[in-house]
């Protein structure tokens, strides 16, 4: 007696394209848009405290940006010390560095122009807006502060922030200072190089330890879209579409400036030097749309990075100095338009006439400001900066807070974009630019396992062999 089998059916297969990162945020956002209203439907309860919708996407959006914040530190530190040594085998390093410089300040330039000029022809501050200003109690930008605070205090680059609590009780957390993670990295780098063969065994595995950094960052960035639903539903959840419209035409100004930088004047510079637009947009996209929803240039890190060497083809001892540099000196969004039109706003709302001295003013604060800023509350600073500056009413800075965070996703995009164009522009000019892997067809994640991931634990190895 046979007994008839039947072959079990196969399952259907997802579709690639709902594999792929870039539709998985964008789902993200629609479901975190349509849980965002929902929230917001939902009322507050009696007590004044947050629904428990509300509370859940606040959870989800602040526990994933923490998961890509507690990565940036081990990751600069590594990447750092790894760009340093490998920067031996690349020509003309300190022209490489100065040139990443000139062009931050470029695209600075060209950034608080167009806000400016939008500040001026859209007059923002002349329309209807709220007449009782929050209050902010924030930092000013402080150059001095900036030149003393490079100095490590410890050697972790830790710092205590103590901050009181709605309820009244102080609570401290520990934070870390960016650049000086980075002036720590870069000496210890400049030290194993002058050590020579005894440093072989730390570059070695420091080397690895950046492999086993990225191999983590990689499983993180893989859950960005259960983020995403988190970040978008808790911003439309507290703040809707009735605090856009109350500062409606600032608002209008400042994503249009962000809008002409980011599809006007950075493609214009690619194809200036030779570079595909279409290239450059596909392949920064991933850490641009990343950069949107957390609002987080060094949570965003890891992936700006990553595209940058996989996706643009700029060679890692450049891009593993220059991502880091970016993340913290080169902000276009919050530093160049945001401060201008939000300067100007300022000054029309309380009937203050500006000349070309106080323009001129703007430019320089926001071209030179970004550096005394840096590691900090980026735009809010750099506004508070500027104001100081001009000596508006810094009554204007608490005006503006209560639309902020939806205004940071598209500053936060733009700089992004900017810290991956400017790497590749001057990877281009000095003729170190993979080309075929920038010419490339999209077909990988950024942090994919493949040989390219391997090959960074094995750049101590090849270095220590070079040097035998």
């Amino acid at each position: 007696m046979t007994t008839a089998t039947t072959a079990p059916k196969a399952g259907r297969k997802v579709p690639g394209w709902a594999r792929s990162f870039g539709p998985q945020i964008i789902a993200a956002l629609v479901a975190g848009l349509l849980l965002g209203l929902w929230a917001r439907s939902m009322g507050e309860p009696a007590e004044g405290q947050a629904n428990w919708l509300t509370q859940t996407l606040t959870t989800i959006g602040a526990s994933y940006v923490s998961l890509l914040k507690a990565a940036v530190a081990p990751l600069i530190f590594t990447a750092v010390v790894s760009s340093v040594a490998n920067l031996r085998a690349v020509s003309n390093a300190a022209r490489l560095a100065w040139q990443t410089l000139l062009w931050f300040a470029i695209t600075a330039f060209i950034s608080v122009l167009i806000g400016i000029g939008l500040g001026v022809a859209l007059r923002p501050g002349a329309t209807d807006a709220p007449t009782a200003p929050a209050e902010y109690s924030g930092k000013t930008g402080d150059w001095w502060a900036f030149l003393t605070g490079l100095i490590p205090s410890n050697f972790l680059g830790l710092e205590a922030v103590t901050k009181t609590a709605d309820t009244g009780a102080l609570t401290t957390s520990v934070g870390f200072n960016v650049l000086q993670i980075l002036v720590i990295a870069i000496a210890v780098g400049i030290a194993a190089l002058k050590l020579g063969k005894p440093a072989e065994p730390f570059l070695a595995l420091n080397a690895s330890a950046l492999a086993v950094i990225q191999k983590v960052l990689w499983w993180i960035i893989r859950i960005a879209p259960i983020g995403t639903v988190g970040l978008i539903g808790k911003a439309v959840a507290t703040y809707g579409w009735d605090t856009i419209g109350s500062l409606g035409m600032f608002t209008v100004s400042v994503y249009a400036g962000l809008a002409l930088v980011l599809f006007v004047v950075y493609p214009v510079l690619a194809r200036s030097h030779g570079l595909s637009v279409r290239q450059w947009f596909s392949g920064a996209w991933p850490a641009i749309q990343l950069a949107f929803v957390s609002r987080s240039s060094m949570g965003t890190l890891p992936l700006t990075q990553r595209v940058t060497e996989r996706n643009l083809g700029v060679p890692r001892a450049y891009a593993s100095f220059a991502a880091p540099l970016g993340s913290t000196t080169k902000m276009d969004g919050c530093a160049s338009i945001y401060p201008a039109v939000a300067a100007i706003f300022v000054a029309q709302f309380f009937g203050v006439q500006l000349d070309f001295i106080d323009y001129l003013l703007i430019v320089v604060v926001s071209v030179l400001g970004s550096a005394a800023t840096a590691g900090t509350t980026g735009a809010t600073v750099m506004l508070t900066l500027t104001l100081s500056t001009l000596g508006l009413p810094l009554e204007g800075v608490g005006l503006l807070l209560a639309i902020d965070p939806i205004l940071d996703m598209g500053r936060t995009a733009v700089n992004v974009a900017g810290q991956t164009l400017v790497p590749t522009i001057v990877a281009k000019r000095q003729g170190i630019l993979d080309t075929s892997l920038y010419n490339a067809r999209r077909t990988t994640e950024p942090f994919a396992d493949d040989a390219a991931d391997a090959s960074v634990a094995d750049d101590g190895a090849e270095l220590a062999a070079a040097r035998a």
